[in-house]
């Protein structure tokens, strides 16, 4: 999906967070149609009931007339398909949109193409009820069929045309390297390499602990509360911005360099969840902090280091040529002579077979591993190479 920043007037500011309410406004009565099936009333209705009812209140009600039609039937096309995905198993429940937090919508069909280049860095879009808005030229305009105007909680406003970028093409060089994700090492290559994703530095994260602080002592609804807020936002959009640099430059050198990426079969969403509470023994009424508390620091350094986002990224630009490894025992198992056992990683950093030796950064001695793509039971056999066409590229000990 190509993104352009836009750079819009306060008025059309104004005029862009007002077709954004229209659409949310939609999409939650269209929610709220769905959500009051019950087994003993009939089918709610469906797309082209909703956009009858639609039209009936664009004529009763002024201020939704004021608003685009394309816009407002967008959303119902969106929340359509949503449920579709839904029933599929493909995606989630549809869920509430709220002000402030998912502030954007979609312009489908001919509107889509009213894009004009003023010069090298500069153009602009005819949006529908708004007006042309200027955005910033990062790339080159892609040829698309719709696109989404959204706008963070910072207050930046972006374009996004619904289309994906061709793939990378393989080196041909036969290739092949192990990528295993950590918290402290963001990703350990099996050549040897060590990739650290970059976060806040010390100053920022001083400064964050003291704005949230700050935030528990602010009245609710007050505009001190407001610019504290937002100032929290500026800091997470900070990390996230360089998270996305990070992965995008990672996974197209990956994706450059080699000609199979072999990674683990991790399932992140499940590793992030909250965990289930510990009973006090001495209190059954309540429950020990501990355990959430650690639970909690261990699901930021996974989010902070962009384990999802690094695959999902490299599944895209490396189409076909990206493997998942079961990551069992990989971290255990020595790279040289695969034995397996848990004595042989020292600690996070440091890997010593206790059979033969070996010594290598535990990391890296890991990446090997999946690189070799080797899968382990339960029971430590003999690792079993997934492609016994391809050879493992062995680090040199660390």
């Amino acid at each position: 999906m190509s993104r352009f920043r836009l750079y819009p007037t306060p008025a059309k500011q104004a005029a862009l967070l007002q077709q954004c309410g229209h659409a949310r406004y939609v999409w939650n009565l269209a929610l709220e149609q769905w959500s009051m099936w019950t087994r003993d009333k009939g089918a709610t209705p469906g797309y082209v009931e909703q956009a009858r009812q639609l039209t009936e209140a664009r004529t009763a009600f002024g201020w939704l007339r004021a608003g685009s039609q394309t816009v407002q039937q967008q959303a119902l096309r969106d929340f359509d398909q949503a449920v579709k995905n839904f029933h599929a198993g493909t995606h989630r429940q549809p869920t509430w949109r709220k002000a402030g937090l998912h502030e954007g919508f979609r312009i489908v069909g001919s509107q889509a193409g009213r894009v004009e280049q003023l010069s090298r860095k500069w153009a602009r879009v005819l949006v529908p009820k708004v007006g042309w808005v200027r955005l910033r030229l990062s790339r080159a305009i892609p040829d698309a069929k719709s696109y989404r105007i959204t706008r963070d909680r910072v207050g930046r406003w972006h374009l996004a045309f619904a289309v994906l970028p061709p793939p990378i093409p393989a080196p041909g060089t036969g290739e092949v390297v192990g990528v295993d994700r950590g918290v402290t090492v963001s990703a350990a290559l099996s050549t040897g390499e060590r990739l650290t994703c970059p976060g806040l530095s010390e100053t920022e994260q001083i400064r964050l602990k003291h704005l949230q602080r700050w935030l528990a002592r602010c009245r609710r609804g007050s505009n001190r509360r407001r610019r504290v807020k937002t100032a929290i936002a500026k800091l997470h959009a900070r990390a996230g911005d360089r998270r996305k640099d990070w992965v995008e430059k990672t996974s197209t050198d990956l994706a450059r360099g080699f000609d199979v990426i072999r990674v683990e079969d991790l399932r992140v969403a499940q590793m992030t969840r909250r965990p289930k509470p510990n009973p006090d023994p001495k209190r059954p009424d309540r429950y020990l902090p501990n355990r959430r508390r650690a639970k909690a620091g261990l699901n930021r350094g996974i989010l902070a280091n962009g384990w999802g986002l690094l695959v999902q990224r490299l599944e895209h630009k490396a189409a076909g040529r990206v493997e998942r490894i079961n990551p069992a025992y990989t971290s255990q198992t020595c790279s040289v002579c695969a034995h397996c056992a848990p004595e042989n990683r020292k600690n996070q950093a440091v890997f010593r077979c206790a059979a033969c030796g070996h010594q290598a950064n535990a990391d890296v001695n890991a990446a090997v591993n999946i690189a070799a793509g080797r899968a382990v039971s339960a029971r430590r056999e003999t690792p079993v190479r997934v492609s016994p066409k391809r050879e493992p590229q062995h680090a040199t000990s660390a």
